[in-house]
Parts: C-alpha cells; structure tokens; sequence
C-alpha cells in the first residue's frame, strides 16, 4: 500500500522532523551531561540534573518515539517497503535499540534528577550515573548519527524478501 504524493510529503516532512529534533535533543542531553559531570558550583549541577530529566521525558523521548513511528509510516507506506531493504530494516533496529536504551535510562535520570534536587551533590558523588549519563548520551548521538547517514546515502542491498517482491514484480517469480 502507498500513500499519496500529497500524505507521502506531509510523513517524509514528520519524520525528518522528529528524526532531527532527537538529533538535537539528544545533543542538548548531552551537552546537560557533560555539564554535570565537569561542574564545581553544586548549584548549577543540581540545575543541570533536573534539566536533564525534563529534556529526556519532555523532549528526547517523545521525539525518538515519534521518529520511530514516522518511519514506520514511511517505511509501510512507500515503495521502500520495512523488509525490503537492509538500510531500511537496519535503521528500524537502531531506532527501537536507541529507544529501549533510552527507557532503560530514564530511571537513573529520574533517581539523579531527584537526588541532585533533594540534596546538595559533591564532585565524587554518584558518579557512576552521572559518567554513565554522558556514555549513553554519546552512544545514543552516534546511533542517531549512523540513522541520519543511513537515509542520505541508502546503501545498495535487498534482503532476500525485497529481491523476490522484486523478481515477482518483474515477473520473474522465484527460483
């Protein structure tokens, strides 16, 4: 099933929209991170933490969800089909892995959000969560990365369930 030129743009539109604003959010998750992490002024980082988890649960998670189910519409409504194609399939796989690790994280983002809100943080404190807040931020930008690069350059490869949805098309039928 394809959608119409008119609905295909208005997705395409939706879902580089999404897929670019977890991009930033992401950043700016990051960049949140890194901050925490490398701040002296235990008030500033105290911010930072609970900026953090608004930025994730407001801004990060609503955008790799709607990125993900854009994509999905893309994929099922056009021509390139979700099985059809490895960089389709690949990018599919990328997204849920970015979101399932994004879930995973949320609650080490809560528990420091509220620990750096009820108590005043010291450099050494926490600082397992607060190193593994900036890994996943920077793991989760170059997954986003690699998605963004899947879509301009769309490497050639059919899996084999698009190479005979195509030679049935031709009229080859299968072997």
């Amino acid at each position: 099933m394809t959608m119409t030129p008119g609905l295909r743009k208005i997705a395409l539109v939706t879902h580089i929209v999404s897929s670019v604003g977890s991009l930033g959010a992401v950043a700016g998750f990051l960049a949140l991170a890194v901050g925490g992490l490398t701040s002296q002024d235990s008030r500033g980082m105290r911010s930072l933490y609970v900026a953090m988890e608004v930025t994730a649960r407001f801004v990060v998670v609503p955008f790799v969800f709607a990125s993900l189910l854009t994509g999905l519409v893309q994929a099922l409504g056009t021509t390139w089909g979700l099985f059809r194609h490895y960089w389709v399939l690949v990018k599919l796989l990328l997204t849920l892995f970015t979101l399932v690790v994004l879930m995973m994280q949320m609650e080490g983002i809560s528990y420091m959000a509220t620990a750096s809100a009820e108590t005043i943080l010291l450099n050494s404190d926490l600082l397992g969560l607060r190193r593994s807040l900036v890994v996943h931020a920077a793991g989760g930008l170059v997954v986003l990365l690699a998605t963004t690069m899947l879509s301009v350059y769309k490497p050639r490869g059919m899996t084999r369930y698009g190479w005979r949805k195509q030679q049935e098309r031709q009229g080859g039928g299968t072997i």
